[in-house]
């Protein structure tokens, strides 16, 4: 019995691989594949190695427990096969963010909406790289398309508080305002994440005060995902705020608070450690 305890315990840890280094030096890995879900996906795979169907099972067993440099390889090989799906190209762009490959992450967004011009979910990942290379001018074109194609409020008030934060940083705040106005007060949130950009959004308008947006900061020692990920939201958005009105110690504070954490997937917690790296 403790002998298949041990064996066990190594095969969890041995699905953790490398991800990314951290722009201070934090080596972040991918999550235990406690499930099995990886090897699964790859045998199912083996019988049929040129699946599209099956290499995207695989990526997204994969992105679930965030093996995204794998996942780019497995979604590189499904381009291979079906090299004009602009879904794969939005993928595979998608989890080159949170690698930190904002370049390479923008060449495949590019070209997922040059294959298809209303594919909303292309043009947020591609605001996404956009503004995370600090070219704010063309997140704001992306996130405004984005906002053009949503297909639900919860899409339109997700993109809208990433179009509000990319045209204040591109220095053009009556447009931001006008963008965030379009999100009116009866507007509700479906989804539950999408709560907290609602709340950032209200917050941009002066609708809620900065202590009601901002959910309790995780504990040390938290190991709850969900909590960090509601934290990491709307404390980078707050210190983006404080940025972009001048504000550089405030927001300094938030993002530090945010980059202490240990979700580095999540894009508060990607565009802190940008945003510090750009105040050094």
């Amino acid at each position: 019995m403790k002998t298949a305890w041990i064996l066990a315990c190594a095969a969890i840890l041995q699905a953790q691989t490398y991800q990314v280094t951290s722009p201070n030096g934090t080596k972040f890995s991918s999550l235990p594949d406690e499930k099995g879900s990886v090897p699964a996906a790859e045998k199912a795979l083996a019988a049929d190695p040129k699946n599209p169907d099956l290499l995207l099972k695989l990526a997204q067993a994969q992105i679930a427990v965030w093996q995204d440099r794998e996942a780019v390889a497995t979604l590189t090989r499904a381009i291979e096969v079906s090299p004009n799906n602009a879904h794969l190209y939005t993928e595979r762009g998608h989890r080159e963010l949170p690698l930190r490959e904002f370049a390479k992450a923008r060449t495949d967004l590019a070209r997922a909406v040059e294959i298809d011009p209303k594919l909303m979910e292309a043009y947020y990942h591609l605001g996404l790289a956009n503004y995370f290379l600090g070219d704010f001018d063309k997140a704001a074109d992306a996130f405004g398309h984005a906002v053009e194609f949503a297909p639900n409020d919860d899409e339109r008030i997700n993109s809208t508080n990433w179009l509000y934060a990319s045209l204040r940083r591109a220095n053009k705040p009556e447009e931001a305002a006008k963008a965030a106005a379009a999100i009116m007060p009866e507007m509700k949130n479906s989804a539950d994440h999408t709560l907290f950009y609602l709340h950032l959004v209200r917050f941009f308008q002066g609708a809620l005060p900065e202590a009601q947006a901002l959910p309790p900061e995780p504990p040390a020692g938290n190991a709850d995902q969900e909590t960090e990920l509601r934290f990491d939201t709307v404390a980078y958005g707050i210190g983006n705020w404080h940025l972009y009105n001048h504000e550089p110690d405030a927001a300094a504070d938030y993002f530090r608070r945010v980059a202490k954490g240990h979700v580095w997937v999540t894009w508060g917690f990607i565009g802190s450690e940008v945003e510090l790296q750009r105040m050094k």
